[in-house]
């Protein structure tokens, strides 16, 4: 299991740390990141803010330089001009940026330029960190415009969530959680940001995409619901599939929309526990007969895996009849079956 180094959390020496953000266009969003900002609790942390404005054409340059001369935390901002602007890569380099601001240990964290961090974000952070590698905060969304489909499916995976960690509990998880993870509201060490390679350049999608990563490495990943950011729920904005992609497809034909099927999901989480002690205890048979891979083949993926969360994550396949997709009320009613089942049990 990788070790947390004391001295990036000392009590006695304030935490570096870099608030990572990523803008395009940003103007009207801005101001209220950085009233944000400034109402941000940092006892023991001495954060400083860094801004990549990717290919902005309105106000947004002219914003961040103003709010940079007066802020009360160091702003480093930095402009780059993309023929294609591409979120994954726009991340990275505000990661980059500040990576090369805190010049050794520190953390990181990043969000979006339409979000508002709670108040107690970086000490949630934190305190989130001391028990885990990868923290993936909660994002709380700005309700404008209603949209029942979505709350429902918020709720399905909330739910689906809770079983996963009571077929495969992990020590490090939240004791408040939450099923997903968001660049929105992201925080990770510097080593750990850079044994992954950083954000890939996506189009969409970078976030979980790292968080995948980061548990095939070993790497504990806290999905914790103390750690809040407020985000916007516009319909339109600078990620083609993003959150406000989603909106919009939901408010036009989300009574089509379809999940994997909580039984094949349930099946991956209980082999996942097992993968577990199987690595703990290096008894592979149990194993073998619950994913149906030869003992030698689960030894030789052990040998390559640091600890038991990478064998976990790499080892256990999709259930034999594959990952099967029903509609959003199906999943509903079967998932309510396994967790009723579960408590008679």
């Amino acid at each position: 299991m990788p070790k947390i180094n004391p001295r990036s959390f000392s009590h006695v020496e304030a935490l570096p740390l870099a608030i990572c953000v990523p803008a395009r266009n940003e103007a009207a969003e801005l101001p209220k990141l950085f009233a944000a900002v400034e109402r941000l609790e940092r006892v023991g942390i001495a954060p400083r803010l860094c801004l990549l404005l990717d290919s902005c054409d309105d106000a947004s340059v002219a914003l961040a330089c103003d709010y940079a001369a007066r802020a009360s935390m160091p702003v480093i901002v930095e402009e780059v001009a993309a023929s294609d602007a591409n979120a994954g890569r726009a991340r990275h380099r505000a990661m980059m940026l500040g990576d090369r601001s805190l010049i050794g240990e520190g953390v990181l964290l990043t969000t979006d330029a339409d979000s508002i961090p709670s108040c107690d974000w970086l000490q949630a952070m934190v305190a989130g960190l001391r028990q885990a590698d990868v923290v993936a905060g909660k994002v709380v969304r700005t309700v404008t415009r209603s949209n029942p489909l979505l709350d429902r499916l918020e709720a399905y995976y909330e739910a689906l969530h809770r079983l996963r960690r009571s077929l495969d509990a992990v020590e490090w998880e939240g004791k408040a959680t939450h099923h997903y993870a968001s660049g929105a509201n992201l925080g990770l060490r510097v080593a750990s940001y850079r044994s992954l390679g950083g954000f890939e350049p996506l189009a969409n999608g970078e976030d979980g995409r790292l968080v995948d990563d980061a548990a095939r490495a070993g790497l504990r990943v806290r999905r914790d619901a103390a750690c809040v950011v407020h985000t916007s729920d516009r319909r339109f904005g600078r990620v083609a599939h993003g959150l406000a992609g989603t909106l919009r497809t939901l408010d036009r034909d989300g009574d089509t929309i379809d999940v994997a099927h909580p039984r094949d999901a349930a099946w991956q989480y209980r082999n996942h526990g097992i993968a577990r002690l199987a690595f703990a205890k290096a008894d592979f048979a149990p194993l073998s007969v619950a994913v149906g891979l030869t003992i030698d083949h689960l030894v030789g993926v052990a040998r390559d895996c640091p600890n038991a969360e990478a064998f976990a994550m790499r080892i256990v396949p999709t259930p034999p009849g594959g990952m099967r997709r029903v509609s959003l009320g199906i999943a509903e009613l079967e998932l309510a079956a396994i967790t009723a089942g579960r408590r008679a049990a």
